[in-house]
């Protein structure tokens, strides 16, 4: 993947600290419409909120409302943590009979499970699991919401109406999935020129190409109208579930109804003086955990050398392999995994959010509710289709997730991190985590420090700019493949994270992200 590529091209991200709150998310446009809630005296659930549904419009095929995931939010006048998960789950209907294993040995996608016929786990209607994003965010918003909910979801709806700009780097996403695409004719018709050719920009900069995204905008006005349960008990529900069913799915409107998203009681625990809070249950946060204290039982250094590496290999190791033994059997991942995506927010009060929300493999199940201009999840392919397992493909059963939003306190130092990236996205907010806690490093530094991958299989992926110090002794414990942090694929998780420190907040994203920005509340959008 390198041998092409510039070696004295260099890449960085400019960190700026600011008393005002600050959102850190995948996509800029996103971020501005966080930013702008902060300004207008909204906090940091409100800035959530308005990023969670702007980005499913700007970055359809990563997240949306018929997504999922979890978050983990910081109530600074409370001094605690909540966490809310808002996972997919299967459809009561389900049956594992109709997911027959193949002989074709293991699935193209994400994880390479045995392979099922017509790939009914991963592609089409069959792979549609029961979305929760739309009633976590008016879960949240209830509990503790402090602006309209139909103002929050109006920088969505204006940006749905004005059409998805397709510039370069959408193009390559689209380009990417265009043979999956034209297999839905509902989603050819909104991605796809012609139903079959990939959507390009053009190549001059004055180039203006806009999806038609106002089926999406007249469902989210909808939902402004209605409130989030429009999405499972209103006419919303009964056409998303006609869609699916029509076209050979099991989601059904009871399904849909009697879907709720639920706060519960972070996962909290230290680490070499350092509080962290992460989602508890069927995520990466137990595995987190797991990593950092086998951590914590290594000298690490002074530096982020050849034995912190070493431990964070090991940590993660160990870690995966009590997950994919207990929590679920989900193998070795493969394939480009930008298929979800994180934003972090700080508020001027240090109210803090880090969430992560997903379709699971990108574009989902490449599959469009024409009713609703909705794209569809994939989340059925969370599930093993081998009965028997942990995390075997059953009805009516709670997904089992790879995010990991996370918040940690060290002194006045507090932070919220995450990631995109599949399995990737815990080795990453490990690794991140302990460049604040065990080496100090403020956020700038944190995001731009080389990382390594360790996801369960045999191979560490290192980034090459490591020192031959640390990749040798990474090479003494397994086999090591070294590779540049590039903008497609990403061959390591992308996060996004905010901190603050002394009263002062800051927020960074992935180098490589081409779209991935930090907007301060008092900066105008451009």
């Amino acid at each position: 993947m390198s041998r092409n590529l510039s070696t004295s091209m260099q890449v960085s991200k400019t960190v700026i600290e600011t008393e005002f709150g600050v959102v850190a998310a995948q996509h800029r446009v996103a971020a501005e419409a966080g930013a702008a809630v902060l300004a207008a005296g909204g906090d940091a659930v409100d800035a959530a909120i308005a990023t969670s549904f702007a980005i499913g419009v700007v970055e359809p095929w990563m997240s949306g409302p018929a997504g999922g995931g979890g978050l983990m939010l910081w109530r600074a006048d409370e001094g605690r943590a909540h966490a809310l998960n808002y996972g997919m789950r299967s459809p009561a209907a389900l049956d594992p009979k109709d997911f027959p294993l193949s002989s074709d040995g293991t699935s193209d996608d994400l994880f390479p499970w045995d392979a099922v016929e017509g790939e009914r786990n991963v592609q089409g209607a069959t792979a549609v699991a029961v979305p929760g994003l739309v009633d976590g965010m008016g879960k949240m918003h209830a509990r503790f919401g402090t602006m309209p909910w139909a103002d929050l979801l109006a920088p969505a709806i204006r940006l749905a109406r004005e059409g998805l700009l397709v510039d370069w780097f959408a193009a390559l996403n689209i380009a990417s999935s265009t043979r999956v695409l034209a297999q839905d004719p509902d989603a050819a018709a909104l991605f796809l020129e012609d139903g079959q050719w990939p959507t390009v920009s053009g190549w001059t900069a004055l180039a203006d190409k806009r999806l038609d995204m106002s089926a999406m905008a007249r469902s989210l006005q909808e939902i402004a109208d209605q409130g989030a349960r429009a999405m499972y008990d209103g006419d919303l529900a009964r056409m998303l579930a006609q869609d699916v069913q029509a076209k050979g799915g099991s989601l059904s409107a009871d399904d849909l109804h009697s879907y709720h998203a639920f706060f519960s009681d972070p996962l909290s625990f230290e680490y070499r003086g350092t509080q962290f809070d992460v989602l508890p249950g069927l995520t990466a946060g137990p595995t987190m955990r797991d990593a950092l204290a086998v951590m914590a039982t290594r000298d690490l250094g002074d530096t982020p050398d050849g034995a912190a590496y070493g431990a964070y290999a090991d940590g993660l190791n160990a870690a995966y392999a009590a997950r994919l033994s207990t929590m679920g059997h989900d193998g070795e991942t493969r394939g480009n995994e930008g298929c979800t995506t994180h934003f972090s927010v700080v508020d001027k009060q240090g109210n803090m959010v880090s969430q992560t929300q997903t379709l699971l493999s990108i574009f989902g199940s490449r599959v469009v509710s024409p009713s609703t201009g909705f794209l569809l999840n994939n989340g059925i392919m969370w599930f093993d289709p081998v009965q028997g397992r942990p995390n075997s493909l059953a009805p009516d059963k709670p997904c089992l997730m790879n995010v990991c939003p996370a918040l940690g306190s060290k002194g006045e130092n507090r932070f919220a991190f995450g990631a995109s990236g599949g399995r990737k996205i815990v080795s990453a907010v490990t690794q991140l985590a302990s460049f604040v806690a065990d080496f100090d490093m403020d956020l700038a530094d944190t995001f731009h420090q080389p990382r390594i991958d360790v996801s369960g299989g045999d191979t560490i992926v290192a980034d090459e700019t490591l020192p031959d110090t640390v990749i040798n002794a990474l090479r003494d414990k397994q086999p090591v493949v070294t590779t540049k942090r590039t903008i497609f694929p990403y061959a390591f998780a992308c996060p996004a994270g905010v901190m603050r420190r002394a009263g002062k907040n800051s927020g960074c994203t992935e180098i490589m992200s081409p779209w991935g920005d930090a907007i301060m509340e008092n900066k105008e959008p451009a």
